[in-house]
């Protein structure tokens, strides 16, 4: 088996663990990985997002059967957020990845250092309320970031809405279920602008690393605290995007 495959099967591997005890971040985890070993953002986004599609359905069918849906939050971002996503997708892709690598890199830093502020600020909040337009604009921009950045749905969006205070089982299951959508939306367009038969290694490894952690994630995300991992997690996603930047200008 070709060694590369095995390092991307390492990266699925830690980025289901981290995405399984936190409940998110496993595109950004990911994608930080794959572009500071030097993968082009348009190929990691893609690879990521298309590895995405399965570990989204199932984590979106478990919410549904559990009942964690609000179906008027479903409806406020899903549309909103498949446009974000193919804008992300398409504009990502029509990039030379060499001239927005360091500008990916910089959105993921920024995303580091929101779960870290995060990390430091978990509260417990059961807020309910309507739903505005702002909660569509919020859908349209974590469409838009999470197909650029490779990641960013659940830390932009999750992590807004519980912070106006919405209920956290209800926000985290919606927006879950709602990714599923958005991801399936960049996918099919990251499929109709590249050639994937380059990145089949990349997206492979990441299905096969996510499938054998997540029983183990579940497991661990009952012992592990999570403010700590989420403090070591963003402090691992902003020392690798400075790398990524540091190389790009280098």
């Amino acid at each position: 088996m070709d060694i590369s495959i095995l390092l991307y099967v390492l990266v699925g591997f830690v980025a289901q663990v981290i995405d399984g005890a936190l409940g998110m971040a496993y595109g950004i985890s990911s994608n930080t990985f794959l572009l500071s070993i030097g993968i082009p953002p348009a190929a990691a986004s893609a690879s990521v997002h298309m590895a995405e599609v399965a570990t989204t359905g199932v984590s979106g069918f478990s919410h549904w059967r559990l009942g964690n849906i609000d179906w008027k939050l479903v409806k406020r971002l899903v549309i909103p957020g498949v446009i974000g996503g193919v804008a992300g997708a398409y504009l990502l892709t029509s990039i030379d990845g060499n001239i927005i690598k360091p500008f990916i890199s910089a959105y993921l830093l920024i995303m580091g250092i929101v779960i870290l502020v995060k990390a430091f600020n978990i509260k417990e909040r059961k807020g309910a309320g309507e739903y505005t337009a702002r909660v569509s604009a919020l859908g349209l921009v974590g469409g838009f970031l999470d197909s650029i950045g490779g990641g960013g749905w659940g830390p932009v969006v999750t992590t807004t809405l519980m912070a106006r205070g919405k209920n956290p089982r209800i926000t985290i299951g919606s927006v879950n279920f709602s990714e599923f959508f958005i991801t399936l939306a960049a996918s099919v367009t990251f499929i109709l602008t590249l050639n994937f038969s380059e990145y089949w290694q990349i997206i492979l490894g990441l299905l096969v690393g996510g499938a054998i952690a997540a029983p183990l994630a579940a497991r661990m995300a009952k012992h592990l605290p999570v403010k700590t991992l989420m403090i070591m997690v963003g402090t691992l996603i902003i020392l690798l995007s400075i790398r990524t930047i540091d190389l790009s200008f280098g």
